[in-house]
């Protein structure tokens, strides 16, 4: 990793040219470059949480006058609950994970002599465009070294020390391995953004990490393909005949374990039978956590009804724009859903007002469950689980770049898969296409799959 004041243009070029030599480098030169990298930060612990520190210190002030939210500054804490542990663990995660270059996918006989293959490959070059989030850095250096791709990281003024101090950490380890330094490199320069949007020459593909002005912004200004998310407005469904304590555990989970996050759930879609039952457990247990609870009239009116007096009073009236509202934090809207038809009302509303990025059914009925799974046109669809599973960690990929509500390449978390493309190859000796055709003495294709 450099960290770098050179021009956008210098950047690029430079990514393009290492992106080359890194993918074809061996998979145990670039595992023994994420090993580098893990004992490096992990030796710097103290340097960067100081680093960290600082900005906190900053963003707490840019809060306290209404120049940043709350939202922001949770995702700009490194220390905050786990956060730094993960994000070492993550490293070793991808490290370890199965090598995701030259895998056949596909091999087919055209012809005798004539073998067809489909192999993966890295994309090539990532910018990645972040806002807080220091973590990035690290998820990102993971991921691209190990798929073999090279990485641009654009990173917002409020992470600045954060990403410097680990950045420089990155950038010496690097420099004893052969991963070519121009692979990875992070900018530093400012107003460079939408300079680095014009080079679709060069980068193959933005993923932006941060809000949702960041997001629209990149992608109305680019023609480079773009990966990833604006809203996080996630869903969960309480059917009838849902499980109380279940339900309880797994929302409360889905909406105070990181409110700030993208997968925290915004909206609570309830059953109209389950109103005076399992909804007033789950709006006690809520609002014990300091979660505000914006309710439609049905569930407002059972939910005075079932709860002590000095609970119902907090009680607040939902809108028409809280259905297409991420909130990040402690607020939560509940619609009521009638009787009839109600699994497909459900995903109705689902899929008229989610951002198709992580939505959750809660049910005992796998038949119910089924018609929700596939139903739902989401990125991310559960059975009983909380939304925040949604995360590339948690399902297994070592850590992510990113999640996606794309609905080509790649989507849902993107973990190592998702930054591999493919290409063909073909071996033959002296085949040309001409020799192929009805007729006398026209060659017939064979076309069969073979094993791989």
């Amino acid at each position: 990793m450099s960290l770098t004041n050179a021009t956008p243009l210098e950047v690029a070029q430079a990514a393009s040219l290492s992106s080359r030599t890194l993918a074809v480098l061996p998979n145990d030169a670039r595992n023994e470059a994420l090993t580098s990298i893990h004992k490096a930060l992990s030796d710097a612990k103290e340097e960067i949480l100081a680093a960290n520190a600082r900005d906190l210190e900053t963003a707490n002030k840019a809060v306290l006058n209404g120049e940043l939210s709350q939202s922001v500054l949770k995702r700009l804490d490194l220390g905050r609950k786990g956060k730094w542990e993960d994000m070492l663990k993550g490293i070793l995660d991808v490290r370890d994970l199965e090598d995701p270059m030259g895998k056949v996918t596909l091999r087919t006989l055209l012809d005798d002599g004539l073998t067809l293959e489909r192999v993966t490959c890295p994309i090539g070059v990532l910018l990645i465009i972040f806002e807080a989030r220091p973590e990035v850095i690290a998820n990102i250096a993971s991921l691209a070294i190990k798929s073999g791709n090279a990485a641009i990281l654009k990173g917002g003024k409020e992470s600045t020390e954060s990403f410097v101090a680990i950045s420089t950490v990155i950038s010496q380890a690097l420099d004893t391995t052969s991963v070519p330094k121009g692979s990875i490199q992070l900018l530093k320069t400012r107003d460079v953004i939408p300079s680095l949007l014009s080079l679709d020459r060069y980068i193959d593909l933005v993923i932006p990490r941060g809000s949702n002005d960041l997001v629209r912004y990149i992608k109305n200004n680019t023609r480079i393909p773009v990966l990833g998310h604006s809203d996080g407005i996630c869903h969960v469904y309480i059917h009838d005949d849902a499980d109380k304590d279940t339900t309880v555990k797994v929302v409360v989970d889905c909406k105070t374990d990181y409110p700030a996050a993208c997968n925290a759930v915004e909206t609570l879609l309830v059953h109209e039978h389950v109103l005076s039952t399992v909804l007033p457990a789950v709006a006690e247990a809520l609002l014990a956590k300091g979660v505000s609870l914006r309710c439609d009239e049905h569930s407002k009116a059972a939910l005075a009804a079932a709860l002590p007096k000095h609970l119902a009073v907090l009680l607040q009236d939902v809108s028409e724009a809280d259905w297409d509202t991420e909130y990040t934090d402690l607020i939560l809207s509940i619609k009521t859903i009638p009787t009839t038809d109600s699994v497909s009302k459900a995903i109705d509303h689902i899929n008229r007002h989610s951002s198709h990025h992580t939505d959750a059914i809660l049910t005992t009925s796998e038949e119910t469950a089924n018609k929700f799974l596939a139903g739902v046109d989401s990125a991310d669809v559960f059975w009983n689980a909380s939304t925040r599973m949604a995360d590339g960690m948690r399902f297994g990929f070592g850590t992510e770049v990113g999640i996606s509500t794309n609905k080509i390449h790649a989507r849902g978390p993107v973990g190592l898969e998702g930054l591999m493309v493919y290409k063909y190859l073909i071996r033959g000796n002296g085949h040309a296409a001409g020799d192929y055709f009805e007729g006398e003495g026209g060659k017939k294709w064979k076309h069969q799959r073979l094993a791989f």
